[in-house]
């Protein structure tokens, strides 16, 4: 299967040790089932406008990463794998500041007030300044930082590749206490971004789990199952629980690999609802729904009251596509070939499509009123305004 074999060659890694990512494609089958549909016309009713377009470095390098920029106020914060780190007003595009990194980069942008957090491919943790660009400490951790680390201002917290989940010190980056998880032998290229909440920390893991801690500590505080490993084959076993996660008030919602997407409160440490689904792009939520896309191109909307299924979208099969992002009354995705869609959040229905190419986008998109922030594979960052045809 065409999912399977796109698995393998991108995201699959040998965990026993030292990690090595199994690269190169194979070839795909024009009779395969599971071959990406091809794209049929729509009828647009909206008007994407592209506003501006900046480079930030070679955007996701040769690594597979996934750095995703960040937003605050007026400015966005991008990283690209070889080092370069961009602050951009997201309104006109201008940059604002500029800076290269003497180490190439693997995870990112994290942000806390005016503290900027990164992961080096060395596996070190870098905090930043979001003033200019400079760097104020580099820690080092064993294993690669492949997702954006997070702060709450006293803990900056860090999830490596190798399993573990470390908080260091905000001020200084010195170490405070390390989580050690199990991986499995196989494994999805990734981690779930950490979510810092007060002084709780809500973390997915490879084994399937989301479990949330104390951040100044360290403790376990619950841990919930997502997903339960299956079948004959390790392949067959991955659950990684490795894209975003959504927190609404008491509400987590996450999703896995060959598993589910769930609500857990988190108040009690208890799932409320779940629906058998299986995603490595993660989840968000909007119009009282909540979004996963599947990995054989389903776009599904649950009714976040756990009532079940409002709406699916199975017109994009098997074109890989990225974490659902709602934008005005819209949901976009962004599929391997670099196309960007748009459906209603009521529905599901097509309404618009662009192509920012790039290679296909892997980071998260972003989001403010009307205007989409996507940044490309190949380092792009482009903003498009979206608007109704009247």
């Amino acid at each position: 299967m065409r999912s399977t074999q796109w698995l393998l060659s991108l995201l699959l890694v040998l965990s026993l040790g030292a990690c090595s990512t199994i690269e190169g494609w194979f070839e795909v089958d024009d009779d395969d089932p599971t071959a990406p549909v091809d794209l049929v016309d729509i009828e647009e009713t909206v008007k994407i406008k592209k506003l501006w377009s900046t480079g930030v470095g070679d955007g996701q390098g040769k690594g597979l990463y996934k750095l995703q920029p960040v937003m605050v106020g007026n400015t966005i914060y991008a990283a690209g794998a070889d080092g370069e780190i961009k602050a951009v007003d997201r309104e006109r595009g201008k940059t604002l500041w500029d800076t290269e990194l003497d180490t190439g980069l693997s995870g990112g942008v994290g942000l806390y007030e005016d503290s900027l957090f990164l992961g080096s491919s060395d596996g070190s943790v870098l905090k930043v300044s979001a003033v200019n660009g400079e760097l104020q400490w580099s820690t080092r951790l064993q294993g690669e930082v492949l997702a954006p680390p997070q702060s709450n201002g006293e803990v900056v917290v860090a999830q490596t590749y190798d399993g573990k989940l470390q908080g260091l010190d905000f001020a200084t980056g010195e170490k405070l206490w390390t989580y050690d998880s199990d991986v499995p032998v196989l494994t999805i290229r990734g981690t779930s971004t950490p979510i810092i909440n007060g002084d709780t920390v809500y973390a997915g893991f490879a084994s399937g789990r989301v479990i949330a801690f104390d951040a100044r500590n360290g403790g376990v505080k619950w841990e919930v199952r997502v997903a339960i490993s299956q079948g004959r084959s390790e392949i067959e076993r991955i659950v990684d629980v490795d894209g975003a996660m959504a927190l609404i008030g008491n509400e987590l919602y996450a999703a896995s690999y060959q598993g589910r997407v769930v609500a857990i409160d988190v108040a009690a440490g208890r799932k409320t609802w779940q629906k058998d689904v299986s995603s490595f792009s993660g989840v968000s939520q909007g119009f009282g729904n909540v979004y996963v896309t599947d990995d054989n191109g389903t776009v599904s909307a649950y009714l976040r009251n756990g009532q079940g299924l409002r709406w699916q979208q199975d017109a994009l099969g098997y074109r890989e596509l990225s974490r659902p992002t709602p934008v005005s009354s819209y949901l976009a995705v962004v599929d391997y070939a670099g196309y960007l869609h748009l459906m209603s959040q009521v529905d599901g229905k097509f309404v618009g499509r662009v192509r920012p190419g790039g290679g296909g986008a892997r980071a998260n998109m972003l989001a403010d009123g009307n205007v989409l922030y996507v940044f490309t594979n190949d380092g792009k960052l482009i903003a498009y305004e979206i608007t109704a045809i009247n």
